[in-house]
């Protein structure tokens, strides 16, 4: 190895620890300040009076009120989501810089991650309708919790059985397998990155869109729950035993929403 070579791989090496740290930090960031809001926003809504609730709940919800419904949302995702897919980040911050491509590291890493934000986003908007078209059905309480077992056992069945299906495996094996996503996804530049992000965070949403739903029976801003949830995903994304952990939570889901459903009907 010549000098030059040496000298090459050590600017390279060098730049790579230094993307890893900016990028690890700016995740960090962004977690911190989301987790921050979450946890807000459950103190509030834990902490409000028996009159506020009421008047929660005897009202339509109106734009505003959809508004603030979708940022609760999309924060939350932001929160819960980060930190699974960290690693794919990093590893995407590496692809940039090792194959020399056009732009900066971090800009076009920082794309990546706001395309990934973005389908989660669209998830966010979809969950907060939902929410809203319960309340409106008076299907939800001013807590955010479903008040019906049999809707409430349906979507831990539903969420339970998705666990088991090649559509959460197939999503499932894209989170857990970045670098066969980055080598066959892979585009240049910075609408490349927003591309990949996009679709690696559809993969994603594909993979989880259920277990988000489990929130409506345990309580949206049950932040218990949200910090479960979020760990689970992080184990079924990332741990060696992640796929059977993912069907094994499926096992308990169903049958705890089948012994609700059965509860109801022989109350």
């Amino acid at each position: 190895m010549s000098l030059d070579t040496g000298q090459n791989i050590s600017i390279i090496e060098s730049a790579l620890r230094r993307d890893r740290v900016i990028v690890l930090l700016g995740l960090a960031c962004i977690a911190a300040l989301a987790w921050a809001y979450t946890v807000h926003e459950a103190w509030v809504m834990n902490n409000m009076d028996i009159e506020t609730c009421m008047g929660l709940s005897a009202r339509s919800w109106g734009l505003t009120d959809l508004f603030l419904l979708f940022l609760m949302w999309t924060v939350m995702m932001a929160a819960m989501m980060i930190p699974s897919v960290s690693p794919v980040v990093l590893l995407y911050a590496r692809y940039v810089r090792t194959k020399g491509c056009g732009g900066g590291v971090i800009s076009l890493t920082g794309l990546f991650a706001l395309g990934y934000l973005a389908s989660w986003t669209g998830f966010s908007l979809i969950a907060a309708l939902a929410q809203w078209g319960l309340h409106e059905a008076a299907l939800i309480s001013p807590m955010m919790v479903s008040t019906s077992p049999v809707l409430g056992g349906a979507i831990l069945v539903a969420a339970g059985v998705f666990q088991w299906t090649p559509l959460k495996h197939a999503c499932l094996s894209q989170c857990r397998t970045p670098i066969g996503f980055l080598m066959t996804e892979w585009r240049e530049g910075a609408g490349g990155a927003c591309v990949m992000g996009l679709r690696h965070g559809t993969y994603c949403v594909g993979c989880c869109w259920l277990l988000m739903a489990v929130l409506f029976v345990t309580g949206v801003m049950n932040i218990l729950w949200v910090a479960l949830i979020a760990a689970f995903v992080l184990v079924e994304k990332l741990a060696p035993s992640g796929e059977w952990a993912a069907r094994t939570a499926g096992v308990l889901l169903a049958g705890y929403g089948l012994w609700m459903i059965g509860q109801k009907l022989v109350s």
